[in-house]
């Protein structure tokens, strides 16, 4: 299996609601761990963004899987904004250096080079990730995954991580929402009619 993932950013100090408040980061890896192992997952493809990304990522290299980094911009103006900008337990910057390093020599590290005021940035970028992720499967002669690390909607104008998971139903592949516990239950990718 051939897992695309993407999802929540930790959330910024002072934010005026949660979204991944970094109390959760230990229960989320452990989540996305569990499906990893529980879906045969033998490679990751996801951005490498603090949070959901991250966290991923350091849960695939303890399995010991193949971890392909999508960047939407160069690696440093990454870091700068989607990496270091943000509190936590992990020292982020050195967790994405180092996931960044093992992802170029294995040829796994794809910078997609969009202009850093693009406003679909992000939405070419998680397109980009569940491309790969269908190509590699491909490939590999295997089958796709996405996952999503996503607490519901909030209202914003736009929600990349419920934009990822409409793309990856649209191309087909299953989707599973790990979700981000509130008032200790993780909430649903969708609401119930």
């Amino acid at each position: 299996m051939i897992a695309a993932l993407a999802g929540r950013r930790i959330d910024a100090t002072g934010a005026p609601s949660s979204r991944f408040p970094v109390a959760q980061i230990e229960s989320v890896q452990s989540r996305i761990r569990q499906r990893l192992e529980a879906d045969g997952v033998r490679a990751l493809v996801c951005a490498a963004a603090c949070g959901a990304d991250l966290v991923a990522l350091a849960a695939a290299s303890e399995l010991g899987l193949r971890r392909r980094l999508v960047l939407p911009v160069a690696v440093e103006l990454f870091r700068e904004r989607s990496v270091v900008d943000r509190p936590g337990p992990h020292p982020w910057g050195a967790l994405y250096d180092r996931f960044v390093r093992e992802a170029r020599a294995a040829n796994d590290l794809i910078v997609l080079d969009l202009a850093a005021d693009d406003p679909k940035m992000y939405e070419i970028a998680n397109e980009a990730i569940l491309d790969s992720a269908l190509a590699l499967a491909a490939q590999e002669d295997d089958e796709s995954e996405a996952l999503v690390v996503w607490d519901g909607p909030h209202g914003a104008a736009v929600d990349y991580s419920a934009q990822f998971a409409r793309e990856a139903e649209r191309r087909r592949m299953s989707v599973k929402n790990l979700g981000i516990l509130s008032a200790g239950k993780p909430w649903p990718l969708r609401e119930k009619a």
